[in-house]
């Protein structure tokens, strides 16, 4: 695999060519992820629930993320390296700033920050200094007491204009990438339509330019009740690179998700 920048991103976009992207949160599985195909890797702050077993993602600190960023980054390969900002990281614009610049220099090539088109300052800022961001809409997890849990945004009219309007807003800021998460189909592909950016879905159905999951859900470890757009890969692979690399190519040739994953 030729190495994965924002270029490649926009070119799959281009051709209609989907992508695949998982969560890694040390060397070995990143280069496993690598060597199946896996595009973008993501180190997210998702480790607080799957690695130190919290029920949200909002203890996991900027010196986690780091340390889980410089072993990423050493086995990830030809791999795009996406790292998320932790929580209250977007406090204000100076403390924005250099938890990003944290990242990069641990070696992030992509930041992903949570947050609505009151993010769009913030994010002028960062790609002024040369920061690529992702910017995260739908269920973003660090807000997770404020939406009253994991559910399902967008369902209702005006929710769904809303976040089609911020993901615009964002866009118009710098975001070279937005993120999904637990939304309608519909919508997954309506912001999809209207964006010239690459848009990646977790729960956002078939029709985003990029598919992501976090990785224990694709291996099937995960402990408790998995969320309805998962899919247990391992069930179908003979051992972890197998998983990974169905998990691929089920992206690729738009076999996953299927209708059973999406809202």
């Amino acid at each position: 695999m030729k190495t994965v920048t924002l270029s490649t991103l926009q070119a799959f976009k281009r051709a209609g060519e989907t992508f695949s992207c998982l969560t890694a949160y040390d060397a070995t599985f990143a280069h496993a992820a690598h060597q199946a195909g896996v595009e973008v890797l993501l180190v997210g702050d998702s480790l607080g629930m799957v690695l130190q077993g919290h029920t949200s993602t909002l203890p996991v600190t900027l010196e986690d993320v780091c340390y889980h960023t410089r072993c990423v980054a050493r086995g990830k390969g030809a791999s795009l390296l996406m790292v998320d900002l932790p929580f209250m990281s977007n406090a204000s614009t100076e403390r924005l700033l250099e938890d990003a610049g944290e990242l990069m220099r641990a070696g992030a090539e992509l930041v992903k920050v949570e947050g609505e088109a009151w993010m769009a300052d913030d994010i002028r800022e960062l790609t002024r200094r040369g920061v690529p961001v992702c910017a995260h809409l739908g269920l973003t997890p660090q807000t997770v007491y404020q939406l009253g849990g994991y559910k399902v945004q967008g369902r209702d009219a005006d929710q769904a204009s809303r976040i089609l309007e911020d993901a615009h807003v964002l866009v118009e800021a710098g975001a070279s990438v937005i993120l999904l998460e637990c939304v309608p189909a519909s919508l997954g592909r309506a912001v999809a339509e209207a964006l010239e950016v690459p848009v990646i879905g977790i729960g956002a159905g078939p029709d985003v330019d990029g598919q992501i999951l976090v990785m224990h859900d694709v291996l099937g470890v995960t402990a408790g009740r998995s969320p309805r757009f998962v899919k247990n890969f391992m069930a179908e692979a003979d051992d972890i690179p197998g998983a990974f690399r169905r998990y691929h190519e089920d992206v690729k040739a738009r076999r996953f998700p299927a209708e059973e994953h999406c809202f």
